[in-house]
């Protein structure tokens, strides 16, 4: 495992132009960003300004976050890498981690919150694992010990991704849905996801599936 090392003195993150941001521009680019103070993109900035620190310069790189929760909100801020380019994949394992990647060779790391090290910081440790409802939760505590502890409670690992990663993923070919007539990748079948267990209630659609 890496030992994580501070960024910059007084510099909370950094995206990848370069762009150096104190504690408190992270706090407003992130309500900015997010709509609110959010304790998960306090600490998934810092996660995300560390990966970055290992890529070269010149690196092409991926990331994969391994969960839906806040995190991807930072690496959306702070990376060219977005759900719409398809840069960054979210695969939901429940995991407050990332993996960042070389698009061409799959090297990378792992970043992640390193929880034997969360010990010391009770009101960081309260939040992560849930254990204290948030209505009692010390909010200004919380983002005084997720400054406090920085970069000293995450663990990263050198990773290689599997192949599947590295081939872009195409779309194939296209064709018109028989029941609600839209557009959709063929390779799902002889009817869209959405008719066939759409996330909307729609009626009329829901009679022709049963059709």
């Amino acid at each position: 495992m890496i030992t994580p090392k501070p960024i910059y003195p007084s510099v909370w993150c950094r995206d990848h132009h370069g762009n150096k941001y104190t504690w408190e521009q992270s706090l407003d680019l992130i309500r900015e960003f997010h709509g609110h103070t959010a304790p998960g993109l306090a600490v998934g900035v810092t996660m995300v300004s560390l990966a970055m620190d290992q890529m070269a310069a010149d690196t092409l790189f991926d990331v994969i976050c391994e969960t839906q929760s806040c995190l991807p909100d930072a690496i959306q801020m702070l990376t060219p890498c977005t759900i719409g380019n398809g840069w960054l994949k979210i695969r939901d394992l429940g995991r407050f981690a990332l993996v960042m990647y070389d698009k061409l060779t799959g090297h990378g790391v792992r970043v992640f919150i390193d929880t034997a090290k969360l010990a010391r910081w009770k009101e960081f440790h309260h939040w992560f694992y849930k254990t204290k409802p948030k209505k009692e939760q010390n909010f200004d505590l919380l983002l005084e010990q997720i400054k406090g502890a920085g970069q000293s409670v995450l663990g990263m690992r050198e990773i290689r991704v599997k192949d599947q990663y590295l081939v872009k993923q195409s779309k194939g070919a296209i064709a018109t849905c028989p029941l609600c007539k839209e557009a959709y990748p063929l390779l799902q079948g002889n009817i869209c996801m959405g008719c066939r267990n759409g996330n909307v209630s729609d009626p009329a659609l829901e009679r022709l599936a049963q059709q």
